[in-house]
């Protein structure tokens, strides 16, 4: 699977820990950034890009990490086609794929550790949307919010 994957400074290190089980796991990774821990940086300098890469299909899935996962998470969702949830257990990421469509995983680096990490990425990569009639339904709902 082709994996995008951004950080600012607060979730630096996990995104770096992340990145290299994912390509031992033989996915291909796309890495926007932060590239350097930088005290200083913004997170939409890194989170929107990637919003953009998987809303366009370039990259399958997103991985989106900032110090708690919610500014990370705004910001991505202020990309159309962007379904972005931040989760910190297996059950939620899942779920979020399955009934929500999500295409980006947002983990707070300050907030989960890299095996509750590991756990939470692997349970998103692997779920599959149900495309049960009445998570379409309510997707389509979503969307529209997109259009007005």
């Amino acid at each position: 699977m082709q994996i995008g994957i951004a950080a600012d400074h607060g979730g630096f290190g996990l995104k770096e820990q992340l990145t290299e089980r994912l390509r031992d796991a033989g996915h291909a990774v796309e890495d926007f950034g932060a590239h350097q821990l930088n005290t200083q940086d913004d997170y939409p300098d890194y989170i929107v890009p990637l919003a953009r890469s998987v809303a366009s299909g370039k990259n399958d899935r997103g991985i989106a990490v900032c110090g708690s996962g919610v500014g990370a998470s705004v910001a991505a969702n202020k990309i159309n086609g962007i379904r972005c949830g931040l989760c910190h257990d297996h059950f939620s990421s899942r779920q979020g794929v399955e009934d929500d469509h999500m295409n980006i995983v947002c983990l707070g680096g300050r907030v989960i550790g890299i095996e509750l990490a590991w756990d939470v990425v692997t349970a998103f990569l692997s779920a599959e949307f149900s495309g049960a009639e009445r998570h379409r339904r309510r997707l389509e709902k979503v969307a529209a919010l997109e259009e007005s």
